[in-house]
């Protein structure tokens, strides 16, 4: 288990169930990095285990697995999907000089679970400049479940955010968000290494709670996105009903947005 100082916080857990995605930056030591951006160019990353295997058996013995053990990275993997997830997969990316944009897509295109959800990580070894892509992400979208092809003729979305950075940042989602890879134009490899995990306990007050009834600590919840339009209050439901599962509070509903809809009265008038 985690010490207390390196779980999310609310407001960090907040940010993550409204925008779909946190983001670390320079949190995985640069000379780890290099290591890990050699063993990717020369394919040195085994242990593809098979899906389902519990995560604290893969990649024992290897500089990845010290990625994965630092333990800020094991406090967010902790209050996201608890502290002994199930590994899915990964996948080294190496994106060579030139080359497409990758179309828009979700990962988790068939996802009928309400509450639960799996995250992904994209860690990245080393400075990805503009020029050289980086991920494309789109914030608020992952209680959007669509197929890949209803979105995947999109190339520009209000609101996205293309990650570019320093070495040893990593973002972490909800495997539901929308992303692409898109092409790199520099003269520089770039690498991203990306990692999905599964919980195997309720999601729920996984992260450091100290602050649940701090005043500020609920704010990001009221966020939306430019490129939701008329629908932002559809978006604030889910949001809502997806806090009302993390919180393990049914009765969380900030706007009445529930409460107004689900009201069906029991009672006989006399």
């Amino acid at each position: 288990m985690s010490p207390k100082k390196n779980l999310l916080t609310t407001k960090e857990m907040a940010q993550f169930a409204n925008q779909g995605f946190l983001r670390f930056d320079e949190l995985i030591p640069r000379d780890l990095c290099d290591r890990l951006s050699k063993d990717i160019d020369s394919g040195k990353i085994d242990g593809r285990a098979p899906a389902g295997t519990p995560f604290n058996e893969v990649w024992q013995g290897q500089p990845i697995r010290e990625v994965f053990d630092h333990p800020r990275v094991c406090g967010i993997i902790e209050s996201l999907v608890g502290p002994n997830p199930r590994y899915d997969h990964h996948y080294p990316h190496i994106t060579q000089k030139g080359g497409k944009h990758q179309f828009i897509h979700a990962d988790a295109e068939f996802d009928p679970r309400v509450g639960a959800f799996d995250i992904q990580f994209s860690f990245f070894p080393q400075d990805v400049t503009p020029d050289m892509g980086g991920t494309l992400f789109v914030p608020g979208s992952h209680f959007h479940r669509v197929h890949e092809s209803q979105v995947g003729i999109y190339q520009n979305i209000v609101g996205m955010q293309q990650f570019s950075g320093k070495a040893g940042t990593i973002l972490v989602w909800h495997t539901n968000l929308w992303h692409s890879g898109r092409r790199n134009d520099s003269d520089n490899t770039r690498y991203m290494f990306k990692l999905r995990l599964n919980p195997m306990v309720k999601q729920q007050l996984l992260w450091n709670t100290d602050d649940l009834h701090d005043a500020d600590s609920l704010s990001p919840l009221k966020g939306h996105q430019p490129w939701h339009g008329q629908q932002h209050r559809v978006f604030l439901m889910n949001v809502a009903r997806f806090w009302q599962y993390l919180s393990n509070d049914p009765s969380f509903d900030p706007e009445f947005w529930w409460s107004r809809i689900e009201n069906e009265p029991k009672a006989t008038a006399t």
